[in-house]
């Protein structure tokens, strides 16, 4: 199938991963529609009145949940939406989920259960986390403190993910396929880190704590408990291990390698974005 003449939604399209995926199908020229609050027309996860409107004359989407798909009561809007993308008549979904994730796998079933094209882009961490994310102004500050221990994970280039889900969006042969997006490599926390140290000659690193002391550390920097309680037990569960092997999701699907952490953090360093606060 090609989209090009067809318009494609893409939720969260001002977001790290969509707003790649947004253009990576204006490069192909592709109709795009951003969904988000400011969108025309909006589309809000938090108020399911805005949902069937930004579904309405799209022929394919881009689906992903706001704030994580492992948030509680994602699998529950994900089934709702994708529902009323069907009834709109939207012939492809991609969903980026999680990998290895309980509440992610329920959303995967929802989608998948559906009489329609889907894709399931399913991505290790994102490097874009250092950069973009909520690890940057730690690093910042010099100390990156999460409640990951000492496993290792594959870390993931966003621009790796938002290709595989342009070209699901885009391409014959990713109808029921399942990716599982990681780097080519496993890095602990605390080799990350040192990377990015070498890379901006700072004196950074990495100290493991708890779950309680995390989600007690983003309350005492003001973040409400019902922010800081579910993002620390979602830390706390991703980093547990489940996930410390690569996969082969971007050479399956891109019919290349991923991009490995360290020649993104040389790329990212020069920019300046880790000087010190």
């Amino acid at each position: 199938m090609t989209t090009n003449k067809h318009t494609t939604l893409v939720l969260g399209g001002t977001g790290r991963v969509g707003r790649r995926v947004a253009k990576g199908l204006v490069d192909r020229g592709v109709n795009v529609r951003v969904g988000s609050r400011t969108g025309t027309p909006p589309f809000d996860w938090e108020d399911p009145s805005t949902w069937a409107g930004a579904f309405a004359g799209v022929r394919s989407a881009y689906l992903m949940y706001y704030p994580e798909i492992e948030w509680p009561g994602a699998d529950e809007a994900i089934a709702a939406a994708a529902r009323l993308a069907v009834d709109a008549g939207v012939q492809r979904l991609v969903l980026l989920s999680g990998r290895n994730q309980d509440g992610a796998l329920r959303c995967e079933d929802a989608v998948t259960s559906l009489p329609v094209e889907w894709t399931i882009v399913a991505p290790a961490s994102f490097n874009q986390n250092f950069d973009e994310g909520v690890f940057l102004e730690p690093l910042r500050h010099g100390v990156l403190a999460l409640p990951a221990g000492d496993t290792a994970d594959p870390f993931v280039d966003a621009n790796d993910i938002a290709d595989v889900a342009v070209a699901a969006l885009t391409e014959d042969g990713h109808a029921g396929e399942r990716y599982e997006l990681t780097g080519p490599r496993l890095w602990t926390f605390a080799e990350g880190v040192e990377e990015i140290a070498r890379a901006t000659g700072r004196v950074l690193r990495y100290e493991p704590i708890t779950r309680d002391q995390f989600a007690d550390a983003l309350a005492n920097d003001g973040a409400p408990r019902d922010f800081a309680e579910p993002l620390a037990t979602l830390i706390s569960q991703f980093f547990d291990g489940r996930n410390s092997s690569p996969a082969d999701g971007v050479e399956r699907a891109l019919h290349r390698k991923p991009r490995d952490f360290a020649d993104w953090v040389a790329e990212i360093a020069p920019t300046g974005v880790w000087d010190a606060a």
